[in-house]
């Protein structure tokens, strides 16, 4: 069901206007909203494209992520989140701590981050206000990205460029843009869809959904994002309701957008941890993963297997060609009588993220679903 953001942003956002809003940020001005990626107001169309030759680009793999749609298509169903670019400001220069902020619930979300001994943790309550951190851990610029309508916290290497929002959405997902060449990002598919890059995806990387008091008692040493982010925002009021206890928007069976595909065989709102790959894609619905322990689907003919981290309530997906038999034991998952952590089998691990089921099977209609 399709309602008009503004409209429930009034009847969730307990006070909250649509200027202090994360995915509803400043829309009071319109200036390079809906402009075309590349396009530039008051510059000579010769002079733009003498100065996109000359622009930083972020790092793309080597191959490109599989897409259920054309690209044409997806072009085609980017709409207006109703603010414009930059509306909702990306923190460009994030400061951290090492006690948690006074608005931090142990129970609330935070998105962990590891990288050769450095470890940061960035709240949900302050990031639904930004969406993107543009921040550099272990010597290496990244993005950390959430968006608060599909809820998916991905992570992606920048290199010499900052991501900003760029006003659009496709199937409700943040689009973002690289201020290097100005190509617009579907956070979920990690591909661009208009500009220059058009086509290539980004090297991304795993970004951890837990809580705060799960993340700090698994990683004692991490830092975590302050409200210090040069911003005046209202963190600690979410616009689209809370997660701890969920309510509102993240509870409802109502999205602000029509999804790209309509999927009923969850809950729209149900959390699934969903991997893709080059050639496919294949969700496993995370509450039954954390029960069960150990889940397998297919992406085409080959086998993958999904296991539970009880510590930090998530799960990692791998790939499993050979069939091996993995089991849930006391000591983790044993494979050929090892024991393994369930963030160490020795499989090939797959990138995976959670995501709501409505914008998972809206961009990945032909995925299989694993409950």
């Amino acid at each position: 069901m399709e309602i008009s953001r503004r409209r429930f942003l009034a009847t969730v956002g307990a006070g909250v206007t649509l200027g202090g809003a994360g995915c509803a940020g400043d829309d009071g001005a319109t200036t390079g909203a809906g402009s075309a990626p590349g396009s530039s107001t008051g510059t000579s169309a010769a002079s733009t494209a003498t100065d996109q030759n000359d622009r930083p680009e972020p790092p793309t793999a080597d191959s490109r992520l599989h897409l259920d749609f054309e690209i044409g298509t997806l072009e085609e169903n980017i709409v207006s989140g109703g603010v414009r670019k930059d509306g909702i400001p990306a923190i460009d220069d994030p400061t951290f701590a090492d006690t948690p902020p006074d608005g931090l619930a142990a129970d609330d979300p935070v998105f962990g981050l590891v990288r050769d001994g450095e470890v940061k943790a960035y709240p949900q309550y302050i990031l639904v206000h930004h969406e993107i951190v543009n921040d550099t851990i272990a010597g290496d610029a990244v993005a950390v990205t959430y968006c608060p309508l599909t809820g998916t916290a991905q992570g992606f290497e920048r290199g010499p460029v900052e991501f900003g929002v760029s006003g659009r959405l496709v199937n409700s997902n943040l689009t973002m843009y690289d201020r290097g060449t100005d190509s617009w990002w579907p956070q979920m598919l990690a591909t661009a869809i208009t500009g220059p890059l058009t086509g290539e995806s980004l090297q991304e990387f795993r970004v951890t959904w837990t809580t705060w008091d799960r993340w700090s008692r698994t990683y004692p040493e991490t830092r975590i994002l302050t409200e210090d982010t040069g911003f005046q925002r209202r963190y600690g009021v979410d616009p689209y309701g809370q997660y701890n206890e969920k309510r509102g928007y993240y509870s409802s069976t109502r999205t602000l957008f029509e999804p790209l595909h309509d999927d009923s065989r969850a809950h729209p709102k149900a959390v699934v941890i969903g991997t893709r790959t080059e050639t496919g894609a294949l969700a496993f619905d995370k509450e039954t993963l954390l029960r069960q322990r150990v889940l397998t689907g297919r992406i085409d003919d080959t086998l993958y297997v999904a296991v539970a981290d009880t510590a930090l309530a998530t799960g990692y997906v791998y790939a499993n060609p050979e069939s091996l038999s993995v089991t849930a034991s006391d000591d983790g998952y044993t494979i050929d009588g090892t024991a393994y952590d369930a963030d160490s089998l020795p499989l090939d691990r797959t990138l995976s993220f959670d995501a709501m089921w409505f914008a998972w099977a809206g961009f990945y209609p032909e995925s299989a679903y694993v409950n």
